[in-house]
């Protein structure tokens, strides 16, 4: 463990919180758990969502002549950023899109300018394709070609195209590239029953996608979700857990700041 790590936290540490299970992608989760451990909350990555690059290096490369062409490239995710840009690759001058600002972090990590950037405020009630879109509108002109860079689900979803949509219907041209795909793990019967204990010890879930919960379905069709507590980022993430049983639902901005806050004003185990 590196030194400057937090020492690890679990529900034993502090007896009156319970115990927060992150259930983004592994890379993603790990630097939440950090962070909420450094806060003094017990918490635990738990990811449900396994991703895997779809592009090989010829896909990539061609993806990225396509780039070049394009006057905007919107990353639906973090882990379209991460599976789209590389180090070998062409400078993108294009403007980046991005939903929110996890994803524009990600950008940035990639050397991506700060000016080059277009997101929604910081204060904005939701990080969405609607809230992007209010800041992107102006850019939008006849002929304007947008490169949408995204993922795919194991069933061959590949998530809203409301922006797209947006778009075309201002005379601009859309089109698509797959970076990375989306499944649902692999549990043993041991990660099962662990998930179960946490379940029964009143664990908190934070979902970010409503494909999680629906992987949660699939993975633990007997969970009994009347008592649980889902901590969710967005109305459509909160009508799937409400649709899966999750008997108390708190909303909160995909931030750290809100995350702590939200958690603070959870009732007592």
């Amino acid at each position: 463990m590196p030194p400057d790590s937090p020492p690890a936290c679990n529900a034993h540490c502090h007896p009156g919180r319970r115990t927060l299970l992150v259930t983004r992608p592994a890379h993603e989760a790990a630097a939440w758990v950090q962070a909420v451990q450094a806060a003094g909350w017990p918490a635990e990555a738990l990811a449900l969502i396994e991703i895997t690059p779809a592009l090989d290096p010829q896909a990539r490369h061609q993806a990225h002549l396509q780039a070049a062409g394009c006057d905007a490239l919107m990353f639906v995710s973090a882990q379209a950023v991460r599976h789209f840009c590389s180090p070998d690759g062409p400078p993108i001058t294009a403007r980046c899109w991005a939903p929110g600002p996890g994803t524009a972090a990600a950008l940035r990590a990639t050397g991506i300018a700060p000016e080059q950037i277009d997101q929604p405020p910081a204060d904005a009630a939701l990080f969405d394709s609607e809230a992007l879109w209010a800041v992107v509108q102006p850019q939008l002109h006849p002929g304007h070609r947008l490169l949408v860079v995204r993922g795919q689900s194991a069933d061959g979803r590949m998530g809203r195209d409301w922006l797209e949509q947006q778009c075309r219907a201002q005379g601009g041209q859309v089109h698509s590239c797959v970076a990375y795909r989306r499944s649902a793990p692999q549990w043993d019967a041991g990660t099962a029953e662990r998930v179960r204990e946490r379940v029964r010890n009143g664990a908190v879930w934070l979902f970010s996608s409503s494909e999680a919960i629906q992987h949660l379905q699939q993975l633990l069709p007997d969970g009994s979700w009347a008592q649980a507590v889902a901590l969710v980022s967005h109305p459509r993430i909160a009508a799937s857990a409400k649709q899966l049983g999750f008997g108390e639902i708190m909303a909160h901005r995909p931030t750290i700041d809100d995350l702590l806050r939200a958690l603070s004003e959870l009732p007592a185990p």
